[in-house]
């Protein structure tokens, strides 16, 4: 379908059915996405309107409401409460007329409008060519994007207007007709945000010098109209407050992610640290203007007014969460000559603005200034830093495409159930794949520890009632052996301490280990293994949920010795540091042992010498033996956790297919591969991936904007492997230039 439209000739491997089942499943995941961002939508109105009355919408509150800011006299800045410029407040003042209730409901119902109309126009917005694929799902990833973004949910839960100043300029870059009213609309966003203004030296050296001219003459207008109609707010405002700052709460909050705020957090003040913050701020936004300029005229304005938007946010003196969106926006851009490494950008974004700091670094103070701001410093890489690409580059539409394992004969006909997840032979990226795992595990920890309710005595007497089956089901298996052994090897200190020790050290170190030489050394099976520990890690998740389990340490009335933590009081038990951060009834199934499970057999599975596998094997048994020595889990613990990764080998198996076996690598004639794609006019030809080729369509991005990797099977002229490609046992045979070929794969924009 791809080829079509860029051809103008039907592709010989398509047939007419083959076309039209793809169109219908396009719309069908188009129907599907616009389906999720409704269901977002609601959501988000549930969650606000669903909270009391007094709780939700209270900067609006706070400004319209019966006692609010707007209503009394004297000036809107007799108290901080109010952050808007007096413009802003001029026009929120017909509001406090509106009844309450109306308001709340009016407020955050256009405030979903706006939402949805940002992400309208974002999408048009793309770089163009665009292919149909990225054209049609664009709008709704944008929108689904922007309804769980922390940016648009604070802002739906406070009642602010900091989508309008984005929304109106991007109406005005990329909607509006002529200059001049692009310019207007600019104009009005400075004088609802003032840092916007950082808009007109854009517009003025992209030679759109009249709507520079109107955007700062609008701003003029619109200042003086609220200094006319109110002077002594507009004078504490520009004057006294310096443009708003220490307007909102205090400068060095966290919510702050400005220059200012990180510099005040870092303990600097006073004429120092004004002095550092605009010297920097300087620096940022002159450096910041010449990159966006340069990706303008390169074509892509969208990217432009997200580096513009991101400078904003480092050099204004306070930038709140509400007000952070501009860096959503530079998920636009393309990062990466691999197909691979197209999606660490975006990937990164995405995290950054939907989900805490917390959860994207450890609470360790070493990374306290970098999980304190987070955001700032995705906003200075998107400004400053990161090296997106030009649309000259030959890799901007054809990155260099990732090499796949050939397909491995199942027993099953159906398997792989999904195709696509295909054996990669290339190593992931490092950085995505560390930032994945953090924040898997920090959703892993937060789950682990709700299943009670988000503490440890919340779920106790459930949790010891589930002890008790599991006791009596154990007596009746004659598996009731937890008493015997812990006071066993109680009495012998070495074998104590041994065990105390293994349990404590092993359960991170050794499946961390596994992973980390699986991806320097076996990048094929680090993929294929870490779905299997993946599915199992879910899986077991689900078990804390539904059956929160006493370890036979925590049974009041068994009698067993907790030889690592000592003995305790179950009223109030003490596990230290780990008492508030885990959930002591997660022990059905025992991660412990099905962790170390997952490592002996994939060591027995890849490991070239016998003794490697061997020792891989004694793993679980020592730990098997650790868990239960020390009280930590019952018997039937360990046949859960053996469950959870025996399902989890399950459903790698079913989605993927089997493990990718042994191939060589082919050089293409005349030595080395050349080191670059190049821009392909022609449709190129890539190996058909199984004895039935699926026909493909245009690829889906992982950005609503396409700006992710093109399909990963997709090669074009004198496209080579990467630098880091290994050459192991488990490599595959790359075609030579012009060997017989399969299916033709081609991107939207021709990648």
């Amino acid at each position: 379908m791809a080829n079509a439209e860029h051809s103008g000739r039907p592709a010989e491997a398509f047939t007419a059915t083959a076309v039209g089942e793809a169109r219908a499943r396009l719309h069908a995941a188009r129907l599907g996405l616009w389906l999720l961002a409704a269901v977002l939508a609601v959501r988000q109105v549930a969650v606000v309107l669903g909270t009391p009355r007094g709780e939700r919408l209270t900067d609006l509150e706070t400004w319209v409401g019966p006692n609010g800011v707007l209503h009394v006299e004297g000036s809107l800045y007799d108290s901080t409460r109010f952050t808007g410029t007096p413009f802003g407040g001029l026009v929120l003042k017909p509001f406090t007329r509106a009844a309450e209730q109306a308001l709340g409901w009016g407020w955050t119902f256009g405030t979903l409008l706006l939402v949805v109309a940002l992400g309208l126009v974002a999408a048009r917005a793309l770089p163009q060519p665009v292919g149909r694929r990225t054209s049609l799902l664009a709008a709704p990833v944008a929108v689904s994007l922007l309804m769980l973004s922390l940016p648009v949910r604070n802002t739906l839960w406070l009642g602010q207007t900091s989508i309008i100043p984005v929304l109106l300029v991007l109406l005005g870059c990329f909607a509006a007709r002529g200059q001049r009213a692009g310019g207007l609309l600019i104009g009005v966003a400075a004088a609802l945000q003032p840092t916007v203004l950082l808009f007109a030296p854009l517009l003025w050296f992209t030679g759109r010098r009249r709507a520079a001219a109107v955007t700062g003459a609008t701003f003029a207008v619109c200042t003086a109209l609220a200094w006319a109609a109110m002077p002594q707010d507009s004078y504490t405002y520009w004057v006294h407050h310096m443009a708003g700052v220490g307007l909102g709460g205090q400068a060095d909050d966290l919510a702050n992610q400005s220059l200012h705020g990180a510099l005040l957090r870092l303990g600097l003040s006073g004429p120092l640290e004004i002095t550092l913050f605009l010297v920097l701020g300087a620096a940022v936004a002159a450096l910041g203007l010449r990159r966006a300029v340069r990706y303008a005229r390169d074509g892509q304005l969208l990217l432009a007014v997200a580096i513009t938007g991101c400078a904003a946010i480092a050099v204004s003196p306070t930038a709140w969460q509400h007000q952070l969106l501009w860096v959503l926006l530079a998920f636009v851009g393309r990062v990466g000559r691999r197909a691979s490494d197209r999606y660490v950008w975006p990937v990164a974004v995405v995290l950054v603005m939907t989900l805490p700091a917390k959860m994207m670094l450890p609470n360790m103070a070493a990374v306290y200034p970098l999980r304190d701001n987070v955001v700032l410093l995705a906003a200075l890489a998107a400004a400053l830093a990161v090296p997106f690409l030009s649309r000259t580059s030959p890799y901007f539409r054809s990155p260099v495409p990732t090499e796949y394992a050939p397909p491995v004969p199942a027993r099953f006909r159906r398997v792989p159930l999904l195709p696509f997840l295909r054996r990669v032979l290339t190593r992931p990226n490092l950085l995505l794949e560390l930032l994945l795992i953090r924040v898997t595990y920090a959703a892993y920890a937060k789950v682990r520890l709700a299943a009670t309710g988000g503490s440890n005595s919340a779920g106790r007497a459930r949790a010891e009632a589930h002890g008790h089956q599991v006791l009596d089901l154990e007596r009746f298996l004659h598996l009731d052996i937890e008493h015997a052994v812990n006071h066993a090897v109680v009495r012998v200190d070495w074998l104590r301490n041994f065990f105390d020790f293994y349990y404590e050290s092993f359960h991170f170190v050794v499946p961390l280990t596994v992973l980390g030489i699986l991806y320097w050394r076996r990048p094929v099976d680090y993929r294929w293994a870490r779905s299997a520990l993946g599915f199992a890690t879910l899986l077991a998740l689900v078990g804390f949920w539904l059956y929160p389990l006493a370890p036979p340490r925590l049974m009041p009335a068994l009698g067993i010795i907790d030889t690592v933590h000592g003995v305790q009081d179950f009223s109030k038990p003490d596990y230290g540091t780990l008492t508030a951060l885990t959930n002591q009834y997660a022990a059905m199934p025992s991660l412990h042992f099905g962790w170390s499970l997952w490592c002996g057999l994939v060591i027995a599975l890849v490991a070239p010498r016998w003794w490697m596998k061997a020792l891989g094997l004694l793993h679980p048994l020592f730990t098997v033996s650790a868990i239960v020595a020390t009280g930590n889990h019952w018997v039937l613990d360990a046949v859960g956790g053996a469950l959870v990764v025996s399902v989890g080998f399950g459903l790698t198996y079913l989605l993927q297919g089997p493990r990718a076996g042994t191939a060589t690598r082919a050089t293409p004639p005349g030595g080395e591969p050349a080191p670059a794609p190049a821009l392909a006019s022609t449709p190129t030809r890539t190996p058909a991936l199984a004895s039935n080729p699926v026909p493909t369509t245009e690829p889906v991005s992982a950005s609503a904007s396409g700006t992710a990797a093109e399909p990963e099977s997709v090669s074009a002229p004198g496209a080579a492997p990467t630098s880091g490609t290994t050459t192991t046992s488990e490599t595959a045979s790359a075609p030579a230039p012009g060997a017989e070929s399969g299916p033709v794969e081609e991107g939207p924009d021709g990648g």
